[in-house]
């Protein structure tokens, strides 16, 4: 089965319709599929449900897809670094379901792995549990969560071999390591692709099995979220 493609468009080439979902990885700027990104603004679908730790910040990232009014609806955590999301759910152009970052880790780890849902203490009591199931177990209550499955699945890695097989550094391993088995279709971008054998078998993060369409998107520019500088002192 061919998994490397020569670039993004070609890798979603048949993938992108109206109204699916895509989940997408990344944290912030980090492990940020930015070239797939890129292609899904250029394809100009509309309609689109993201799961996503967060939506970029203005401009960059899934930010684009909101300046170019392609989203419906953003399964999110963290929003606070993105004033058009922001000005979009404020004006109700844009649904937000929010989601606990840690529950939203599981809930896509959980649909991976064929658990349509599980029980939680997170977001007892509060708006979170709103409309959903609440169970007791041994005296405390839990609420119900849906796992998650994309239509497709977009992430980040580091290096990845001819197989697929891939690795994340440091950081950016973040939400794309459970999104990469949130979807029966994973379209992968890297900075790097190996020969199969180059990596540590002990070292892989997702197994190839995953990964049906691949890409190595280098160069990159490695952007700063936020930049904190301080006066140097005098010798």
């Amino acid at each position: 089965m061919k998994k490397i493609y020569p670039d993004a468009t070609t890798a979603l080439a048949g993938l992108l319709r109206d109204d699916m979902t895509i989940c997408c990885g990344g944290f912030g700027l980090s492990g940020m599929p930015e070239r797939l990104i890129d292609a899904i603004e250029a394809s100009g679908v509309k309609g689109l449900t993201i799961a996503s730790n967060n939506a970029g910040i203005d401009g960059v990232g899934l930010g684009k897809l909101l300046r170019s009014r392609q989203v419906k609806k953003m399964i999110s955590s963290y929003v606070g670094e993105n004033k058009e999301f922001e000005r979009q759910y404020l004006a109700g152009e844009l649904e937000v379901e929010f989601c606990p970052q840690g529950t939203l880790a599981e809930r896509c780890r959980a649909g991976g792995a064929g658990i349509p849902g599980f029980y939680t203490k997170t977001g007892v009591g509060t708006l979170v549990a709103e409309g959903k199931e609440v169970k007791n177990f041994d005296g405390q209550d839990y609420i119900l969560e849906r796992g998650i499955v994309g239509d497709i699945a977009i992430i980040k890695g580091w290096k990845a071999d001819e197989s697929g097989n891939l690795v994340f550094r440091k950081t950016a391993r973040n939400f794309n390591q459970p999104m990469a088995t949130a979807s029966l279709m994973t379209v992968a971008e890297v900075e790097e692709i190996v020969p199969v054998g180059s990596l540590d078998p002990d070292a892989i993060h997702v197994p190839g099995v995953y990964i049906k369409r691949l890409i190595c998107g280098a160069p990159y520019d490695k952007r700063i979220e936020f930049r904190t500088t301080r006066e140097r002192t005098a010798a």
